[in-house]
């Protein structure tokens, strides 16, 4: 294959994305959007055809290919390479002892990274598709989708064009023989009709069927668990709708700080996981995720970088329960790393940039495994951490091997071809038990969601979980409690004036006359305390004892006062201070005298300092032992916004590819309707 020839294909490419409608290459855009994101937005269809092709582009939409499509795209780039090995014969090899330029000049001969373009009878026939049947039709359905996506393009005359690095980049995967279908994800005694889900079964066997009525006969039925999955999911997502506003309110509190090479430091995790009242794994496991969903950020400051939630936090509260949990389920399906998985000898942190390319892929794997499997009838999980040594690979097939070898179906590159590919699978498993997404061995209704579409799990998780409450039940210990999720506000007041004594189904808080003096150093007054519990009480009054430790604390508080003094002015000139003192233009430091020699400014030091300099004096800077401060400049960083998604770009962005006016969009507010004109960056589509 010449130049030309590379030419040619990426104009088939780009023939190929012109005949896309709008929407048809916004779908191409979104699907893609992680890979592209990486690199510049394309201003032409000829810069996205050469993006889908590049190598790095490239490397990522191979890992989210199936069996099928991988092997079809392996086949195809084999024939084409050989193809363009016969029409340009490579140079002859070096003789034994060549020099280096001769060795790589054959090593980097065009012929051997040349394609050409293959007719699909002879792909199907490498693949033993050739008569009709479900091996062709999986075929035809693999190579049409290998073309939606640009991962091929037809040409002209109907055959087949791939990308030039397709050959090298598949060379070294041996992906066997073609397989039409899924793997059996079971053992071969556990009776699973063909073509028949976990869902499918699970509804058999909550219908009216036993599991003899499933069973075939020489085979023995699932068993079925004492709880459904969809309890199991309830019971684990309300679990983890209170551990995430547990371990977000405490980096409210307190931000964590990050070690100077990056990630939180052991000790700051030990604090979050006590806060959170989770283990370390799943701590890590929980950091991550609320980075990525926005919730925290890293924020540099003059001691070091710190972890603390964001403005996203304030909104995130007031959603319903649902729509918290939302966006930290989405962002685990997308997260480059196995965040509960530390290979030995590493330090387990969190709060790092994921490195892992593979992880997303080797969820939905895992995942869609699952989704086949009928209810308890899937693997046990190992142990975490592994008690035992991996077992050298036999013939022997054991549940969790059959469940591996149809995870391997759906993302070939992704699961046992990864190292430690058993442990990684196992907390991925382990992580999606504990977000509620698996039970039993197989998916909650909530993992099906998410494998459909991991941006539309309000509904799900509405129904999971119950709306949050307004109003406690104040008694007479002393205590108010909440029989369920209180919502922000709630909490936020019985917060303020009482400690939190237990959780779970319900949530109990305990009156102290610590805590009701906490309420009234914030603002509250013993009226306006008692009115607002009281909105808050289910029955609308306070029991009496409630009422006279209220009484009791604003009787003792404020009996003494503590005044601000932001710094001190010291000299043994009484004139200087007294001039100071009466000086108009230091009036913004409110200077009071307490002792002749002595002034207290409501000033920090930094800003007495620029006033009084300001005003012609030549004060100095002492420190808290009274020695004399050397001051040096502030070094100022400014923190970059971080870009927003428009879920707009994608299409606006097909429009201009495709040279077509861009089309208007409602105006949010008015019901005005205006032309998109925001330009689309890589990130947005």
């Amino acid at each position: 294959m010449t130049n030309l020839d590379a030419v040619e294909g990426l104009d088939a490419l780009t023939r190929s994305l012109a005949r896309r409608t709008p929407e048809q290459l916004a779908a191409l855009l979104t699907r893609h959007a992680e890979p592209l994101a990486r690199r510049p937005a394309p201003t032409e269809l000829r810069g996205l055809a050469s993006t889908l092709w590049s190598y790095e582009t490239l490397h990522q939409l191979v890992v989210h290919l199936d069996h099928p499509r991988l092997t079809v795209l392996a086949t195809a780039a084999r024939l084409s390479q050989e193809r363009a090995g016969q029409a340009t014969p490579g140079p002859a090899a070096p003789a034994p002892g060549a020099d280096y330029q001769s060795l790589m000049a054959h090593r980097l001969s065009f012929a051997h990274l040349a394609t050409e373009p293959v007719p699909a009878q002879d792909v199907f026939a490498a693949l033993d598709a050739t008569s009709p049947g479900p091996t062709r039709t999986a075929a035809e359905n693999a190579l049409r989708a290998l073309c939606d996506d640009g991962l091929a393009a037809p040409a002209e005359d109907g055959t087949i064009v791939v990308p030039p690095r397709a050959p090298q980049l598949l060379a070294g995967h041996d992906l066997g023989p073609f397989l039409a279908d899924v793997p059996r994800p079971v053992p071969d005694d556990i009776a699973v009709p063909a073509g028949t889900s976990a869902p499918d079964v699970i509804a058999a066997q909550d219908d009216t069927s036993t599991p003899d009525d499933i069973a075939v006969p020489g085979e023995r039925a699932a068993p079925i668990p004492p709880t459904s999955p969809h309890d199991e999911s309830r019971a684990a997502v309300a679990n983890l709708a209170a551990t995430v506003e547990r371990l977000l309110a405490s980096l409210a509190t307190q931000p964590a700080a990050l070690r100077k090479s990056g990630g939180l430091t052991v000790r700051e995790i030990k604090r979050l996981a006590k806060a959170a009242g989770a283990g370390e794994p799943l701590t890590r496991l929980l950091l991550d995720l609320t980075l990525a969903a926005g919730l925290i950020a890293l924020t540099r400051t003059p001691s070091g970088i710190t972890a603390l939630p964001t403005g996203a936090y304030d909104d995130w509260l007031t959603r319903p329960p649902g729509a918290r949990l939302a966006p930290v389920l989405a962002a685990w399906s997308d997260l480059w790393d196995v965040p509960t998985h530390t290979p030995f000898g590493e330090t387990p942190t969190a709060l790092v940039r994921g490195h892992d390319r593979h992880a997303p892929a080797l969820r939905h794997a895992l995942l869609a495994a699952l989704d086949t499997v009928p209810l308890g009838a899937g693997p046990r999980l190992p142990a975490l951490p592994p008690s035992e040594p991996p077992q050298p690979e036999t013939d022997h097939r054991t549940p969790w091997t059959d469940l591996l070898r149809a995870a391997d179906w759906y993302r070939p590159l992704a699961v046992t071809r990864r190292p430690m590919a058993e442990e990684r699978a196992a907390h991925t498993l382990h992580e999606a038990a504990y977000l509620g997404l698996a039970a039993h061995g197989t998916l909650t209704p909530l993992g099906r969601a998410l494998l459909a579409d991991p941006q539309s799990l309000d509904e799900p998780l509405a129904a999971l979980l119950p709306p949050l409450l307004e109003q406690a039940h104040f008694q007479a210990d002393l205590t108010a409690v909440v029989p369920g999720r209180p919502s922000a506000a709630l909490t936020g007041l019985l917060a303020s004036a009482a400690d939190r004594e237990s959780e779970g189904h319900a949530v109990t808080w305990r009156f102290t006359p610590h805590s009701v003096r906490r309420a009234l150093d914030s603002g509250h007054t013993a009226a306006t305390l008692v009115d607002d519990l009281t909105r808050a009480s289910a029955t609308d009054s306070l029991p009496q004892p409630l009422g006279y430790l209220i009484q009791d604390a604003a009787r003792a508080h404020g009996r003494m006062r503590v005044l601000p003094v932001a710094c001190c002015i010291r000299s043994d000139d009484e004139a200087l201070l007294k001039e100071l003192a009466a000086h108009r233009a230091l009036r913004a430091l409110e200077l009071r005298e307490i002792a002749p020699t002595v002034l207290v400014s409501g000033q920090p030091p930094a800003a007495t300092l620029d006033a009084l300099r300001a005003a012609g004096y030549a004060p100095a800077q002492e420190s808290g032992t009274g020695t004399t401060t050397v001051e040096r400049l502030p070094a100022h960083r400014a923190t970059a916004p971080a870009p927003t998604r428009n879920p707009q770009a994608p299409l606006a962005l097909a429009h201009r590819l495709l040279g077509l006016p861009t089309q208007p969009r409602q105006t949010e507010g008015d019901g005005q309707r205006e032309e998109s004109q925001q330009p689309a960056t890589a990130g947005d589509a």
